[in-house]
């Protein structure tokens, strides 16, 4: 089974350093995807609103054998339901559907900036986190000015920020924010839509290393200290993305990766689409 190493979120929760993505993994084959992820060693999962799948998730959960105290769920509000009050309520029926008494990492999904209520929306989760609906609570696709709006009106810094990033798009400075504030970096499309596949530069650290080629690249994530979440409903290619703890790439091969840097695939609103 995998064992996949935790870090200390600035809220004091353990969060894994690799988790599922489980965008478009739905119906029976994506709850029996999802267990099999679970029952290989997986403890966190992503999901969202927008997904339409928070109810297999609950079902992979309650069919996978494990402690539900052993798992984080991660699930997002959708940009239709920002404010306040929404928010709580977006946050109730995600537990509903998933039928569970606890979300542990709940996101803003993206801040929805032509409306601008992505502030009363925080102030939502940090009532939900009051109640206890939610332990940990977090945003995605924030910049940097978002994050510091967020921290200096309400004194909550999220615990996570999960962007795009991949080595076209290494978000060398977001990233040092991040880092400054302790905000955990999580990564969405951290494969770049498997393009990465194509690069010589990988494919020849692979051989160097005696590993696949996503599992450079999935390495890389952990040691710029960014939690990926790559997607897979095969069970073999998600043991093979998270077996990335047995070896450590050289800091020259890490700098080799991030001189990709091309910008991000995709510029558009991931409430409405997502490519995990």
């Amino acid at each position: 089974m995998l064992n996949i190493p935790t870090v200390t979120l600035n809220d004091g929760a353990a969060f894994p350093e690799v988790g599922l993505g489980t965008y478009n993994l739905r119906g029976e084959a994506g709850v029996e995807a999802m267990v099999a992820a679970v029952q290989s060693g997986y403890r966190l999962l992503d999901t969202a609103v927008n997904y339409e799948n928070e109810t297999e998730v609950g079902e992979a959960i309650r069919r996978s054998g494990v402690d539900r105290d052993e798992l984080v769920i991660t699930s997002k509000i959708p940009g239709r339901q920002h404010g306040r009050k929404e928010a709580v309520d977006s946050i109730r029926g995600s537990l509903d559907r998933m039928r569970l008494d606890r979300i542990d990492l709940h996101l803003i999904h993206w801040p929805n900036p032509s409306v601008d209520r992505y502030l009363d929306t925080w102030r939502g989760m940090i009532d939900a986190r009051e109640e206890g609906l939610v332990r940990s609570i977090g945003v995605s696709n924030f910049t940097e000015a978002m994050l510091t709006r967020l921290i200096d009106e309400t004194g909550v810094t999220p615990a996570v920020n999960q962007v795009e990033l991949h080595p076209y798009y290494p978000q060398s400075a977001l990233r040092a924010f991040h880092a400054e504030h302790g905000i955990r970096t999580e990564s969405w499309s951290p494969l770049a839509r498997r393009e990465l596949m194509l690069e010589k530069l990988i494919a020849e650290l692979a051989v160097v290393y005696a590993v696949t080629p996503t599992q450079i690249v999935v390495r890389w994530h952990v040691q710029l200290g960014s939690t990926p979440i790559p997607k897979s409903a095969d069970a073999d290619r998600q043991r093979e993305n998270a077996d990335v703890f047995g070896f450590t790439l050289a800091d020259d091969h890490v700098e080799a990766l991030s001189r990709l840097e091309r910008g991000r695939l995709w510029d558009g609103d991931p409430d409405t689409h997502e490519e995990m």
